[in-house]
């Protein structure tokens, strides 16, 4: 196991890489000058070309980013124009609500996604059935932008029942983490559903019926345990996903994360802040990924065995 954990580490690198390359030209091609945003159009020639010295923006494109790319392994990943801070400090001063709002909205996607998953297979074809369906067809169609955009509208300016910015409180949770966690949720049930339909028809469901076991009892330990090598897949996708993915909601709900930030520095050319969000959303992707792969061995034996 610690074998394939080394390995899986190893691949990082070049996926981490890759990222940075990527996310390096992307920035480069990008119209606009940073210089430009910090001055304004009245800087003097002078002034312009001593910050762009002092910002590393002279020379080529291969000279920038092989410069770039050595002070990363030095673990530096740049100082941010507007604020002059280090982006690792200012990535551990967000990344925190970032993470809080990802681990919210993956928790209420688990809970929601496998116990309806788990009802529509048993219940299949029934009312309950078709509701949930229903619902999760919603939530696989709707952009978390339109929802967040609409509970903003209801629950904060109509109804006033909960603050429309922030992130500092257990109520100015609820619907953020709602808005990032109902599509990863929809994904989920539907998952666990099509899982279920298939483990549920096997022979030891009808042998462990037969010997007079409980439903329950059947469903949760033979049935739902079977049935989560794929939806463990989907859950540490997903999981994955709502760190990117928080970028729209944390804009529109004024959540002080890693996605406010980066659509902020996007907006002022802030070039190192965009960068470092971006490579530190991409590694955490990749650990979860990983935690996900070492999590079938506990789930599977069989899986297990193979690492043996």
């Amino acid at each position: 196991m610690l074998k394939y954990i080394g390995k899986r580490l190893l691949m990082l690198i070049p996926v981490l890489l890759g990222v940075t390359v990527i996310v390096f030209t992307l920035m480069y091609i990008t119209p606009g000058d940073p210089v430009d945003a910090l001055l304004g159009d009245s800087a003097t020639a002078e002034a312009r070309e001593m910050l762009r010295e002092q910002l590393g923006l002279n020379g080529g494109y291969f000279e920038r980013l092989f410069r770039y790319i050595g002070n990363l392994l030095h673990g530096d990943m740049g100082i941010s124009y507007a604020t002059k801070q280090p982006v690792f400090t200012r990535l551990l001063e967000t990344f925190p609500n970032t993470f809080k709002l990802a681990l919210l909205g993956v928790t209420f996607s688990v809970v929601f996604g496998l116990t309806v998953g788990t009802i529509s297979a048993v219940k299949q074809y029934s009312i309950f059935d078709y509701v949930f369906t229903f619902i999760c067809m919603i939530g696989n169609a709707m952009s978390s932008f339109w929802l967040g955009l609409l509970l903003l509208l209801t629950f904060c300016l109509k109804l006033r029942w909960f603050p429309a910015s922030g992130f500092s409180s257990p109520k100015h949770w609820i619907l953020p983490a709602f808005t990032v966690g109902f599509h990863s949720a929809a994904n989920i049930a539907r998952m666990t559903r099509s899982s279920m339909l298939e483990v549920i028809r096997a022979d030891y469901i009808t042998t462990a019926r037969a010997k007079g076991q409980k439903e329950l009892a059947i469903v949760i330990k033979h049935a739902l345990k079977n049935a989560l090598i794929p939806v463990v897949t989907t859950i540490g996708m997903q999981f994955g996903a709502l760190i990117g993915g928080s970028v729209l909601v944390e804009s529109i709900f004024v959540v002080p994360g890693v996605g406010k930030m980066m659509v902020d520095s996007i907006k002022s050319r802030d070039y190192p802040v965009v960068q470092g969000g971006v490579l530190a959303i991409a590694f955490f992707f990749c650990i979860v990924n990983l935690i996900v792969d070492v999590l079938y061995a506990y789930i599977d034996p069989r899986i297990k065995a193979q690492y043996k």
